[in-house]
């Protein structure tokens, strides 16, 4: 092995101290955003996933009190998919960033979330979307890139790219553009997807931003801010980022602009439905976690997904102290519970501070199969429950 001379050898060991000192000066100020970002997902998850699927009148009727979760006897909730993938882009990000800066590219953090993808699908998970699972299947054949993902407008990498807002958008907003694409394109091709996905990290930004500065997030500036983002091509989403926040100046409730966007049956699993309802209940409700996901619920059809958006978003606004206590130690996760996730986000927040990463720290947990195994029979037996009265 090649010996350093001493100028080099210095500054390596320069370099690692201001990496160290880094972390420890400024993994605090990090820290409630990553936190807040991934247990707001967790529980808008849960609290969501029981209304899946059914219109907002009959959710109405069929569990009338939507500030507890009822997905488990007894009030307890559990996560779906939303989560997994929250969690997946946080193990990339978590060992990737160093690598990323280097050379100017994403392509590691792809690397490593195929990874992770590939993996969880061995798991068993339970309600994975049609695209999503073609995308991962054509990742297991090892497909070509450019071939890769489903030319599909779903969901799927917007439920998942809060956390990378939170981590790029501060210092390096060209690298929340690649990170966001990455993760995009592993399962979904349409640029629909991406512009989505993009709105939802830059929100994330905005409000873990506004947290941190002591700001408020104005629906109009962060309007002028995706436009720019989004240029002509998104001119798409824009225009219905322009309605949402025109609502939200209207002083106009969420459910009321979902069916204004003719979503009276419930919010679809389309991203140009998801995203701008999401982004409605978080703009409407500034500083109230609580408030927010109860009103991206209220909207009814995929309200797991909406709801984890939502809270993903909210979350990184008001860090972990915003959400309602009980939602969090109801929450019934295991082996991934909040303490659990809170050390993922530690380790976030430590490597945002400095932008080194952190290979094999990741807590990963061999029970995820036979927790699947689980949450797949809660699931069939909640689809039971739903046959019956009242409609």
């Amino acid at each position: 092995m090649p010996q350093l001379d001493e100028a080099s050898s210095r500054a390596l060991l320069d370099a690692i101290e201001l990496g160290r000192v880094q972390r420890e000066t400024r993994t605090p100020e990090y820290l409630p955003g990553f936190t807040g970002c991934i247990l707001g997902t967790a529980v808008g998850d849960a609290l969501g996933l029981p209304y899946e699927g059914i219109s907002p009148r009959r959710a109405a009727r069929l569990f009338p009190q939507p500030d507890r979760y009822h997905f488990l006897p007894f009030g307890r909730g559990m996560c779906s998919d939303d989560t997994e993938h929250t969690l997946m882009v946080a193990q990339a990000l978590i060992e990737s960033p160093g690598y990323a800066l280097a050379h100017g590219n994403a392509d590691d953090f792809r690397r490593r979330l195929a990874c992770s993808m590939r993996l969880w699908l061995l798991g068993l998970p339970a309600g994975i979307g049609m695209a999503t699972l073609k995308g991962i299947l054509k990742l297991w054949l090892f497909v070509p890139r450019r071939w890769q993902g489903i030319h599909s407008a779903g969901n799927g990498p917007a439920m998942r790219s809060a956390l990378i807002g939170v981590f790029w958008g501060d210092e390096h907003p060209e690298m929340l553009r690649l990170y966001v694409r990455a993760s995009t394109l592993l399962t979904h091709s349409d640029p629909k997807a991406e512009h989505a996905a993009l709105a939802v990290a830059q929100a994330a930004h905005v409000a873990d931003l506004a947290r941190r500065t002591g700001g408020r997030v104005a629906p109009l500036e962060y309007l002028a801010q995706m436009r720019g983002m989004l240029g002509a091509e998104g001119a798409e989403l824009a225009a219905l980022i322009e309605r949402a926040a025109l609502s939200v100046a209207a002083s106009e409730a969420t459910p009321a602009f979902a069916r204004a966007l003719g979503l009276e049956r419930g919010v679809t699993g389309y991203a140009f439905h998801t995203v701008p309802v999401a982004l409605h209940a978080w703009l409407a409700h500034p500083g109230d976690y609580r408030g927010a996901v109860l009103a991206a619920i209220e909207c009814g059809g995929d309200t797991d997904t909406v709801a984890a958006i939502t809270g993903a978003i909210a979350g990184a606004g008001c860090g972990p102290e915003g959400i309602p206590a009980p939602w969090l130690d109801r929450l019934a996760e295991w082996p991934r519970d909040v303490e659990w996730m809170t050390r993922v986000a530690t380790l976030l927040a430590q490597v945002r501070a400095s932008h080194i990463g952190m290979l094999n720290a990741y807590p990963y947990s061999y029970w995820v199969p036979l927790r699947n195994l689980l949450f797949l029979a809660v699931v069939l037996l909640h689809g039971l429950r739903r046959l019956l009265p009242p409609y």
